[in-house]
Formats: structure tokens, sequence, C-alpha cells
């Protein structure tokens, strides 16, 4: 029986729809517990001249505040460099900021005591966006730059050219739980933190820097969280620090857990970005040369914003072979939150960039955009499967899942079909699209792509299982239930999952880079194939057989493959194995082979194989108001040999429909004084089941194991995000289809107010269109 490859339930879903499920901040209190509530700036930028926290304790209840003098270790929680100040007691870098915090007996003393809190501001200039970096030279590190070819001499000598600009918004995450963590003393120098982090030992890292104690000295574990997204990849370290100097201080449990509107305020974003750009091509649409220019709104500290910025940088081809391509990405330092991981990690804004560009040439040809995109694809063999950064691509599957998405979808008829449509309909137009994806996985540091587990069998055959990967509801731990279970050969319900701790794998990457499952599956994979070794020893003996190497493990039983009739349980073999003195547990370790990068150079293999997929949108969009309704969805995507169908699906589905967000609806929005002004649902709009189409069609490319990966499956986290471009490019159709033009400006988010720009920049053409042409003369006879 095969447990990798089973439609199989989300080991949490009962917990998850029954409430029953425990995240952090539903444990049981600890006697004594605080709660801490921030004091927020009200300016973007500015200098502190007085911090009075005096008002706060005549609060009943309120037990002390946290200042930056209260730091018994460095006051800083980067992660990359550190140019993150905690607990600020000098200067102000984004509205919002926390000055300090109150820690208080009950959350509504802890409140009450925050607004009872003196601090004095003397208000400065603020850098708002990335154009007023750019003129200000307001930049995190030097610029990078990779570069194949020569685009600035190929630019001279190319049939047609174009340069333009596109800029992109960012996006909040919006998870379910807000950002929690829970700090607790044992009275002897160390610490248990539970946390809703995606990375316990960076968490771990930083709260052990902020106290100024050893890394031994603290546990943090995550329980589960309700959604992450990358928004807790760093973002939950601030929290966790500030709750565990609050320990150390009072040597009291505190607890920090976020209103939603201090989440939205406080928490770095996905990166806005802007794209600059030239480029030269064919009369056929054959793209000859690309010179872009990178900008990431990296915010006021660095965070994670390098690596981010590399991913665009690498993702700026998409699925396309350009012979001459020259990318070069800063990273601008503004006045807002720290921006940070986000589904995609860059590689979305690469993108838009790649397939604007695309649109824009096919329209300037007259070429439907299909068939540009079709002419630039990256083939098979020779120089054109090597991307911009040297790496070979030898797994290139974007032509088949184009072709079946094409076929599936029916899309020739249904382009004609539109094409009818909009010539009768005046006031609504619609649109359809199909957009490819090409992403490369792997961490882009190569450090990071290394995993462990713990495998613990007790004598009753039960079985415990640790890896270094946390659960978001993403399925990771439902997944890795699965393999442990295949591998060694027993029903999945001997396993239980245990919570992701750094007391029981140390020294783990972040669970991002859709990199979970590859990373954390071969870990396990490895601490399972080690104990069916030992095991297969003790079988052996119990069936009195010498041939340990040909034990079949398979449906709790073991058995030799070629005397199969001969078989014990895995219960007896277990309790054997302890009388044996055979131990029964068990370290795996994973890393990924043959991936390197040079940063100095802009080259190297840092994937270690790339996810594909294409998808197909039809839209419709009002000319009167501009809202658009998303009418069909057909996507095919590359999962490899799924570890489990259901949980692929539910990502596809999520990660589609969490891009589209971002690129039609998610709009964030700051005031010239540099106040965020979307920092609740109530402001900040995300998709809900209306915009959900009742034609959704999904396919799993099929028979498309992948070598070298964990049973050969692919990562499914971040690349069916991007698929949502198509929904962007078939907004853009249709609204082509209100004029005639050859550049349709749309803005990222295609929100009903940039739809009804767009629209009218595209009638405005027309109409010019026809005056240059002028009034049709009667014709003498």
């Amino acid at each position: 029986m095969n447990t990798v490859g089973e439609k199989r339930s989300h080991e949490s879903a009962v917990g998850h729809v029954s409430g029953k499920a425990i995240y952090t901040d539903d444990q049981r209190l600890p006697a004594g517990m605080l709660s801490l509530y921030p004091v927020l700036s009200p300016h973007a930028k500015a200098r502190i001249t007085k911090i009075d926290p005096a008002g706060a304790y005549e609060i009943d209840g309120v037990v002390t505040v946290i200042t930056a003098a209260d730091v018994p270790g460095v006051n800083d929680t980067g992660t990359i460099v550190y140019d993150e100040i905690l607990l600020p007691d000098e200067e102000i870098s984004y509205y919002g900021q926390a000055v300090v915090w109150v820690a208080g007996e009950t959350d509504e003393a802890a409140r009450l005591g925050a607004e009872k809190v003196v601090v004095e501001y003397e208000p400065l200039e603020p850098i708002l966006t990335i154009k007023d970096a750019i003129a200000a030279d307001s930049f995190h590190l030097k610029p990078k730059a990779i570069k194949r070819g020569d685009p600035t001499a190929a630019l001279q000598q190319v049939d047609c050219y174009l340069e333009g600009e596109m800029a992109m918004n960012g996006q909040d995450h919006f998870y379910l739980e807000t950002h929690a963590s829970w700090v607790i003393p044992d009275g002897e120098g160390n610490y248990q933190v539970y946390a809703s982090t995606q990375h316990p030992t960076e968490t771990q890292i930083v709260v052990s820097r902020v106290l100024g104690i050893t890394k031994n000295q603290v546990v943090v574990t995550c329980i589960r969280m309700g959604g992450g997204f990358g928004g807790k990849e760093s973002q939950a370290n601030p929290f966790a620090g500030v709750a565990a100097i609050a320990a150390c201080k009072t040597g009291r449990p505190v607890r920090v857990k976020l209103k939603r509107h201090h989440d939205m305020i406080l928490t770095g974003k996905r990166h806005g970005f802007l794209g600059q750009y030239k480029v030269g091509f064919t009369n056929e649409g054959k793209i000859v040369a690309l010179d872009v220019d990178l900008y990431a709104d990296g915010g006021w500290s660095l965070d994670l914003s390098s690596p981010v910025l590399l991913r665009a940088m690498l993702h700026v081809d998409n699925a396309y072979y350009i012979p001459h391509l020259a990318v070069k990405g800063q990273i601008a330092k503004t006045n807002k939150v720290s921006n940070t991981a986000f589904r995609g990690f860059g590689g979305p804004q690469g993108m838009v960039v790649i397939e604007d560009i695309v649109d824009r040439v096919a329209r300037h040809l007259g070429l439907p955009p299909e068939v540009v995109r079709e002419r630039n694809f990256y083939h098979g063999e020779g120089e054109t499967n090597t991307t911009h950064y040297d790496q070979e691509i030898f797994d290139n599957r974007i032509t088949k899942v184009w072709q079946q998405v094409k076929d599936s979808s029916n899309f020739t008829a249904r382009r004609e079909a539109i094409a009818q449509y909009n010539q009768a309909s005046t006031y609504k137009k619609r649109g359809l699209a199909i957009t490819p994806v090409k992403f490369g996985i792997s961490f882009n540091k190569t450090q990071y792509n290394q995993a462990g587990a713990l495998v613990l069998i007790y004598t009753d055959g039960s079985i415990q299982l640790n890896h270094g990967g946390t659960e978001m509801g993403q399925g990771l731990h439902t997944k890795m239930l699965q393999v442990a279970a295949q591998t060694l050969g027993v029903k999945i319900e001997r396993l239980r999952i245990m919570p992701t701790s750094t007391e029981k794998v140390p020294n783990t990457s972040a669970t991002a880079a859709s990199s979970g499952a590859d990373l954390n599956g071969q870990a396990v994979k490895d601490a399972c194939e080690t104990l069916k070794s030992r095991l297969a020893v003790v079988a052996a003996g119990l069936l009195k057989l010498d041939t340990p190497e040909e034990m079949v493990f398979a449906d709790d039983w073991i058995y030799c493959r070629t005397y199969p009739s001969a078989r014990v349980h895995f219960e007896e073999v277990t309790k054997q194995a302890y009388g044996d003195r055979i131990s029964l547990s068990a370290t795996g370790y994973y890393r990924t082979p043959n991936i390197y990068w040079d940063d100095a150079t802009g080259k190297g293999r840092p994937f270690y194989y790339f996810a594909y997929g294409a998808a197909v949108s039809e839209v419709e969009v009002d000319g009167f108001t501009g809202n658009f309704k998303l009418r069909q969805v057909d996507i095919v995507h590359d999962v490899g040999e799924s570890l489990n169908p259901l949980v692929d699906r539910g990502q596809i589905e999520g990660g589609f429909v969490q891009g589209m967000g971002w690129l039609t609806m998610e709009e964030l929005v700051w005031d010239e004084k540099g106040r965020i002004r979307t920092y609740a649902p109530s402001t900040y709009k995300i998709p809900t089941i209306g915009e959900i189409p009742e034609n959704f069609n999904l396919h799993l490319l099929e028979r498309a194991a992948q070598d070298g990966v964990i049973y050969g499956s692919k990562a499914v986290g971040e690349p069916p995000l991007m698929l949502a471009l198509s929904v962007r490019e078939a907004i853009r159709a249709a609204v082509a289809a209100f004029g005639e033009t050859d550049y349709v400006p749309l803005a990222s988010p295609a929100t009903p107010e940039a739809i009804l720009w767009a629209i009218e920049y595209v009638r405005d053409r027309a109409t010019e269109a026809v005056e240059a042409v002028g009034e049709p003369q009667p014709v003498s006879g």
C-alpha cells in the first residue's frame, strides 16, 4: 500500500474546522502571565525628545514599561545585517513603530497603561516612495547586477525598440492568526518560547541576542500557525524578542498577541517594485535585448530585502530566452515598515515586469500576446536552454503544460467567441489570456538548503516524528507523515507529528522558498531508512533468516522479498529491538546537492530544479464601474509526482487566488505623512468566495516524476501564485477591446479605478486615431 500519493486530508483538518486546533495563544495560560501592549509612533520619521512612562504606573494592573534601557543584550533584531533597532530611543523610522511596550496583568491594563505613556517627538521629512528614494540616493546596500551578452549594443541593431516602466504595489499577508509569542522563564536563566514563527531557529537566535545569553538557553517551539505566507519568516522575531525582555525583567511569563490593526501597522509587506526597461525585438516578436533596472521598496531596515531582490532579478526572464539581458537591482530605503518575505519572494515582481513587456511588444506589433509568448519560450537544447545567470535548464516542461492548458481550455475557439461578443457589446468587454510560470526551487542562499529530522519508535510500535519544518496550514506535516509511513512501511495511524522545536531539531532553515517538503521530506526519509536498516536485522533474526537486506516493510508487516510467506509484525520487531538493545531513535539529515551561487559575478546554479505551470483566465469588465468578473480559470501545473494531490490542489487554488488579490484588489495606501491608511479589513480588500469563478479547472501534469527529489515530487507552495498573472493580462485584453491602441497601461493592482483609467486611455487613443485620419469624404461620380 502506497501512503505517498494518496489524496489524504490535512492532518489537522478536523481541528481546524471544529476550532479544537491549538495555536500559540490558545494554550492554557501559565500562572502570572503578563500581556504586552505597544505605544506607537504617530510619525513616519522623527527624533524622540522625551519618553515618560510615569503615567502608565498609575493604572491598576500595570507591572512595568519596557524601553530600550531594559534590553540586557543587543537592541537589534536584524537578520542579514544589524540595522533593525527593536526599541528606539533616538529616532523613529516609520509610522506606527513601537517605541515602548507596557506589561500588564491583563490586556486591558496594558492597553490603558500604554495610553498614559508620554512620548514627545521632533518630526522630520520622511522618504515615502521608491522615486523619492532614487532622488535622495537613499538605498540599502550596493546595487546588484546580472548580465548576459551585450544589451547596449544589441539595442542599437534591433528592428523595434521600446522603453517604459512598470510599478507595482505591495501586499499585506493577512494571515488569519496575527503574530503571537509567549516567553516563559524557568527561573534558572533559561527561556521557553512559543511563537507563531516560520523560522524557530532564527527566533531562537534573536531571543538569545537581545537577552545576551547563549542559544542553548532558549528553546523555541512552533505548535502551528494560522497562516504565514512569508510574513512570519523573520518578522516574528521582534515580538518574541520584546516578550523575552519583559520576561527577563519581571521573571514572569509574558505574551504578545497583536490586534489585527497592530499587525497590519507594525509588520512588513510584500515589496513594492519599480521596473524601468529598454527592450529590443524583431518584427516577428522575438525579444533580442532587454535592459532592466529593478527597484524594491525595502522600507526602513534591510530584513530579507536582499534575497527578495535577487530572486526578482533571477525571474525577470520568467519562461523566456532573451539572448542579451542585463538586470540591475537596488533596494530603496524608505520610512515605511520593513518589507519582508511574501509567497514568491520577489519572483512575482520580476515576472510582472517581463509579462508587461511581452504584452507591450505584442500590441506594438499587432500580434496576439500568446503568440509572442510562445515565440520566446526556452526550448529543450542548445544555448536557448541557459538562463541569464548561466543555469542550464535540463527539465523544461513549459511547452508541455502550455499546450495542455491551451487544449483543455479550448483556448482558440473561446478567443474567437470573445471577439464576437466584444463586437456586439458596447459597455461590457471580455478578455482571455494565457500566461506561463517557470519558478526556481531552492533557497537563494545555498547554506539554507539543509534540513534535519528526529524519529522515535516506542516498544508498542507507535512513532513520534520530528522535523525542522513548520506547519502553517499548507499541509507540510501531512506530507511528512506520509513520507515516514511510506518509508517505514507502516500505517499512518502509528505516527504522531510533534510540534516543531529547536530542542528536537537544531539549526534549521525557515519553512520558506517552497522547499519545506523537499528538504524535510528527505531528512525524514533518511532517519526512517536508518531505523529500517536496524529493524531489518532484528526481523531477519526473528524469522531465522540471514538476509536483512531483503526485508520488505509494508502494511505494518516485515517479510523477506524472496520468501514472503514468512513475516513478522512491526510491533513484535520493535519490542525485540529494545530487548536486543538496538536503538529505536534516529536523526536524519539532508542537504540539496549540486547548487551554488557566486554573488560577485551574478552566475551560478542557484536552483535544484524548476516548477512549471500555465493558466488561462477569462474576465468580463464593466466599462461603467471598472469592476471585473472572473468567468473561468483553467490551470495545468507541474508538481512532479504529487505526495498528496489533495493538498497540492489546495495550494495551487489558494496560491492563484492570493496572487489574483495582489494583482487586482489588495491596495496598500499611505498618506502624504507616511501613515498607512489600509490597516483593517474595512479598508483593505482581499478576495472572497465571490471572486472565485464557478468554472475553476485544475489539472496536475501527469507522468511528471522529478529525479532526485523526495518520491519524485515537486515544490508547490509559491509557483501557483504567479499563475494569477493570467487574470491581469485578461483584464488588459478586455480593456483593449474598448478602443484601438498599441499600448494598454494597467496599474497594479488593477483596481476598478485603475481599470477605468486604462479604459479612458484606450478610448482617447482610439479617438485620436480617428481624428488623425479625418472624417470619410464622399466619393464623386
